[in-house]
């Protein structure tokens, strides 16, 4: 049996991307997953070239009552300044010329490459939005997770326990995006989104340092997470999926009355829903459950929506009380209990 390489396409690799007719063909891409909220962030550019400075509001000024004949004393407000970072998340891809070339499918072959590469830093990207942690990689930056850790925090208002003990548990999240509440910055100057860039043939060498002619392709996102206003995401933590899946234990009685109650608390959490764009945020073990519910109309508060994507194609979606609920298959089910 031939061993593959681990950074650099093979003959073995190509032969089994090629049909028999000697043509690319459409590769099952089984190990492509649904991260919707990549489709709902807001990306804003920063106002540094590292990231985005926002200044908070720590505190309100003291007001008085007045008397005829008496003054007041002079206050003021406090802010605060935080300096969020943006990661480079990034990739390089080389084919060699004779490779690619074979057979004259250069561009296809080159293409079915080019779209494994982006579904992982897709994958990637989703992943860091909810568990990066720059304590762990100061190369990332830190998503909800981090920010949302603990009950006893200053933000802990906005983290509901579902009361999942084991080690099978996993979140639903409400974020609300916004300039002024959550959104993704890039750095100032630089580009939004994945950048690909299409490097032609180059000069590139093997691990012994001899050149050869290949075919380079580069794959950059440059992003961040900005929570402005914290009381605009809401966590929904230590949901048993086992007990979820099984309607027992903390996730007894019927959907309805578990999991969907904390939804309704977690959306009066937010302050202001009127100045955000509301999504709930849950992986295909959850969503799966609460479109169980709707089609059983097993509860009044869950719905059905068709419309048009942000991308203008017809799609349909579940809403809770109007919002709509979106899967990630980036949320796992063996999240640590937060306490």
């Amino acid at each position: 049996m031939a061993t593959l390489s681990t950074n650099a396409l093979t003959l073995a690799d190509w032969a089994k991307r090629i049909d028999p007719n000697g043509t690319v063909p459409q590769i099952a891409e089984i190990l492509s997953q649904t991260n919707e909220i990549l489709d709902d962030a807001l990306f804003m550019e920063g106002n540094l070239t590292t990231g985005h400075r926002v200044t908070i509001r720590t505190g309100l000024p003291t007001v008085y009552w007045r008397q005829i004949n008496a003054g007041v004393p002079r206050t003021k407000s406090t802010t605060a300044q935080v300096d969020e970072g943006c990661g480079m998340l990034e990739a390089f891809n080389a084919t060699d010329k004779d490779l690619a070339e074979l057979n004259g499918n250069t561009a296809a072959f080159r293409l079915s490459e080019d779209e494994a590469f982006i579904e992982a830093m897709n994958q990637q990207m989703a992943q860091t939005m909810f568990y990066g942690n720059v304590a762990t990689d100061n190369k990332s930056y830190t998503g909800l997770a981090a920010r949302y850790s603990s009950l006893s925090a200053g933000n802990a208002q906005n983290i509901l326990s579902a009361g999942g003990a084991g080690a099978d548990n996993t979140s639903v999240w409400l974020v609300g995006w916004g300039e002024n509440t959550v959104f993704c910055p890039f750095p100032k100057g630089s580009k939004a989104g994945l950048v690909q860039e299409d490097d032609g043939l180059l000069t590139v060498y093997d691990a012994g340092n001899n050149p050869y002619k290949a075919y380079q392709s580069h794959y950059q996102w440059k992003t961040g997470l900005v929570v402005k206003d914290w009381r605009f995401t809401v966590r929904i933590a230590n949901i048993d999926v086992s007990d979820l899946l099984g309607q027992a234990g903390t996730q007894a009685s019927t959907a309805s009355t578990a999991l969907i109650k904390l939804m309704a608390r977690a959306l009066y959490r937010i302050p202001a829903p009127g100045k955000c764009r509301l999504a709930f945020y849950m992986n295909r073990t959850v969503h799966s459950g609460m479109a169980i519910a709707a089609l059983d109309k097993s509860s009044a508060v869950l719905g059905i929506k068709e419309g048009l994507s942000q991308f203008g194609q017809p799609m349909s979606w579940l809403t809770f009380l109007g919002v709509p609920l979106r899967k990630v298959d980036q949320l796992t089910n063996a999240e640590a209990v937060v306490a």
